[in-house]
């Protein structure tokens, strides 16, 4: 719970500058390439809510311009004045000494790079042929500035402020763009959310970590008192080790394709490693129709009714093995399609509540 509280921490500070490791970046976009080479051929890419000087999405999708046959790349920053701080600011060597830096314009406007061509006549285009400028406002993704760049792109990839995620989720559906964003797990039993991925309309990315991601912190904002034992240093830049952060898409993937290779009950009674269904029966809810399937390695096989299952099921969904029913909901109404007894918006087995489910059904 101490390391998930980063994310609270950040949605009540309005501290959301976490940044990317490279290799998380690498490790999922390949996964997108590798089932489909042409995914971002001839698309405009745009990265808001990001700092190229920072980020290490632009340097990824700069470095392979190339490879992967973008037509555009565009990237954008919040202004200054809308981060908080901890320490003194002072702009970069990079904005100084290039001929647009405005002393007045450094402090409140965002900005906008931009990689479209190879500039500097050397044969091939990179991050060497980035081009930027200041926006007219602070780079808020809900600006009709920076709403113009989003209807302008084909592909959203970002990790935007956690404090607003499920506002900037709700931006991209808006416009019906593809998208390859960060957030957190629960995210997937929010309102704004789950619909979404009980349609399939959205799914979970492909990269899966066993543990926590690190991201990056930059030293403008970094407050030894808030991190504490997390903090871990690597290259000179502290990083924080964040709990169940997750991949939110809808560009397609193999893994999502993938059936789970799953027991019989009978077997999982039998064999099972979890001291929960070893040698005991399912359990079933009190308050609705279905069994309790605490861990997603544990789904019988051959049972046809409804099941609650783990919220990280989401991470070896196939849509061709399971239908999504329903799901409890964190603003307590559920997507349960009104099954509840007693008006009790959680699951109840032997009188006691079990946390957050997701509703499936095996599919014929």
């Amino acid at each position: 719970m101490a390391k998930n509280s980063n994310l609270g921490q950040a949605k009540t500070a309005k501290n959301d500058e976490f940044y990317t490791q490279y290799v998380d970046i690498q490790k999922e976009v390949n996964a997108y390439i590798d089932y489909n080479p042409d995914v971002f051929r001839g698309k405009t890419i745009l990265l808001p809510c990001d700092d190229p000087e920072w980020s290490n999405f632009t340097k990824f999708f700069a470095q392979n311009f190339e490879r992967f046959g973008l037509k555009k790349l565009i990237s954008t920053s919040y202004a200054v004045e809308s981060k908080h701080y901890t320490k003194d600011w002072q702009p970069t060597l990079f904005e100084t000494e290039n001929p647009r830096y405005s002393a007045d314009k450094s402090r409140v406007c965002g900005k906008i790079f931009i990689l479209d061509e190879d500039t500097n006549k050397n044969g091939k285009i990179d991050i060497d042929d980035l081009k930027w400028d200041y926006l007219s406002g602070d780079g808020d993704f809900r600006s009709a500035e920076v709403r113009t760049l989003r209807d302008e792109a084909d592909i959203i990839v970002t990790n935007p402020p956690f404090s607003l995620f499920r506002e900037f989720l709700a931006w991209i559906v808006e416009a019906d763009k593809k998208f390859l964003i960060i957030g957190n797990i629960n995210a997937i039993t929010y309102k704004e959310v789950f619909p979404l991925l009980k349609s399939n309309k959205i799914w979970l990315g492909p990269s899966i970590t066993s543990g926590d991601r690190l991201f990056m912190i930059p030293d403008s904002i970094y407050n030894p008192e808030a991190v504490g034992a997390r903090d871990i240093l690597i290259d000179g830049h502290h990083h924080i080790s964040v709990m169940g952060v997750r991949w939110f898409t809808n560009l397609d993937h193999g893994r999502r394709h993938e059936p789970m290779q799953l027991m019989t009950e009978a077997d999982n009674i039998k064999f099972s490693r979890h001291k929960e269904i070893k040698g005991q029966e399912y359990k079933h809810y009190d308050n609705y129709d279905a069994i309790e399937v605490p861990y997603t390695d544990a789904i019988p096989s051959d049972y046809d009714g409804v099941m609650g299952v783990p919220i990280s099921f989401m991470d070896k969904y196939c849509p061709e093995q399971f239908e999504i029913i329903g799901a409890t909901e964190s603003e307590g109404k559920g997507f349960s399609q009104g099954l509840w007894k007693g008006g009790v918006a959680q699951p109840m087995a032997n009188s006691i509540r079990i946390y957050k489910r997701i509703f499936i059904r095996k599919k014929p």
